[in-house]
């Protein structure tokens, strides 16, 4: 049974050792390019996040197969030659399945539903639907959001325009899918893209099966439909957005934490939280195979955290213990991702004795005294993770339903766990 409330023990000093868990981002970006590959490809050390189980299981919907070794995938290519599924393909609340099967969908002939849980169901996808209808792909959704429906078959390429202000998703989507177009698509990127550096991850791993892109300044991408995927071995960073409660944990405890199988070049970008705590008052160094951190004296900083979204609730819970206020900005994407991010850590800070001030795009956590409370967590789980390194300095932290960080670190409350050893 799994367990429904979970009681942080307050750490006196952390000094522990942490092993990340591979990249859910880097997995289900490869998953994509491999099962469209021409060939077999070996992705080594994949995520067993939620995420990366829902949308492996779904890519065997449409006839892709994927043997499963301790650590590693073997996925054999369809050089594009997809089936639609027989039934409807559900992924949970798993963000990067719907958003990339979307547009991977439109290469498959007939009809495909893809759907999702009661939050997946409220998230926006109707910027991507409308790129795909664009497109002469026939394609709905529920006003706006999952359940989409997509008759595929006749991806067409050339121009297509999509806005990636709420998501990167939505352009990592069509990026995935485009060798496949009939012809070459140049993709137009509208508004502010949310999130770059995950749109940089997507170019690696296209780029490493094969893919021809070229980009002016992350507005227009030129896909070349003749180079299609190629086979071959894949190796998957560990996860740099998960260092971030451990990071988060040394810097509040004035303690020390070693992530041993992570280095400052990731090219994740969320390996920039480290500089975000160096300038409130930690201190970084950097080994040729890890990377260490010691807590210090932390105080508040105004900070723009559009790249890096998945680092808000981390950020927002380390800067209750620092002196001053501190001002994140430029984050109203953040409000749809498991569940409207801000608004759940206005409520839960402010559970805690933090005073917070929430607009559409900041937060401004002012520290005050803090006291121990109950935290419901949206079955979010960076909100559990975030609040959990809160436990660490308050009494009484307690997580409803904790598991729910399996979606992106199966075994983080083992690594938790070194913390207060």
């Amino acid at each position: 049974m799994s367990e429904t409330i979970r009681t942080i023990q307050p750490a006196k000093s952390v000094d522990a050792e942490i092993q990340l868990p591979p990249s859910k981002s880097y997995t289900n970006r490869a998953l994509i390019a491999a099962a469209l590959a021409d060939g077999t490809s070996i992705i080594h050390n994949p995520s067993r996040s939620d995420d990366s189980v829902l949308l492996s299981d779904a890519l065997r919907k449409f006839g892709i197969t994927i043997n499963e070794d301790e650590d590693r995938l073997e996925i054999i290519g369809s050089n594009g030659n997809l089936k639609a599924p027989s039934k409807e393909i559900f992924v949970g609340n798993a963000g990067t399945a719907m958003r990339f099967l979307a547009s991977f969908a439109c290469l498959a002939e007939g009809e495909t539903i893809l759907t999702g849980d009661e939050q997946m169901n409220k998230r926006p996808i109707k910027d991507l639907v409308d790129a795909l209808k664009s497109n002469v792909i026939k394609c709905s959704s529920q006003n706006g959001f999952p359940p989409v429906r997509i008759h595929g078959g006749n991806f067409v390429g050339g121009r297509i325009s999509v806005d990636g202000s709420i998501s990167s998703q939505f352009v990592s989507s069509i990026l995935l899918a485009s060798p496949y177009a009939k012809r070459t698509v140049t993709l137009h990127v509208n508004g502010k893209l949310s999130s770059m550096p995950y749109v940089d991850m997507t170019l690696h791993v296209m780029r490493s099966f094969g893919a021809i892109i070229d980009t002016v300044e992350m507005k227009t991408f030129t896909i070349n439909n003749q180079q299609k995927y190629i086979g071959h071995d894949f190796i998957i960073e560990p996860d740099a957005s998960s260092a971030t409660y451990f990071l988060g944990a040394a810097a509040i405890t004035n303690g020390r934490v070693t992530i041993t199988n992570l280095t400052s070049e990731s090219l994740q970008g969320d390996i920039q939280f480290l500089s975000i705590l160096s300038d409130m008052g930690c201190t970084v160094i950097n080994h040729p195979e890890s990377i260490e951190i010691h807590g210090g004296k932390l105080h508040g900083i105004e900070v723009d955290m559009n790249e890096m979204p998945d680092c808000v609730p981390t950020l927002a819970v380390v800067a209750a213990f620092a002196k001053g206020a501190t001002t994140i900005k430029n984050i109203a994407h953040v409000r749809h991702k498991e569940t409207d991010r801000l608004d759940a850590l206005s409520k839960e800070l402010t559970k805690i004795g933090v005073r917070v001030e929430l607009s559409e795009d900041e937060l401004v956590i002012h520290p005050q005294p803090l006291r121990g409370a109950v935290i419901e967590t949206y079955d979010d789980h960076r909100i559990a993770m975030s609040f959990a390194v809160a436990g660490l300095r308050v009494d009484g932290i307690e997580i409803i339903n904790p598991m729910c960080v399996t979606k992106s670190f199966p075994n983080f409350w083992e690594e938790f766990q070194k913390l207060d050893d």
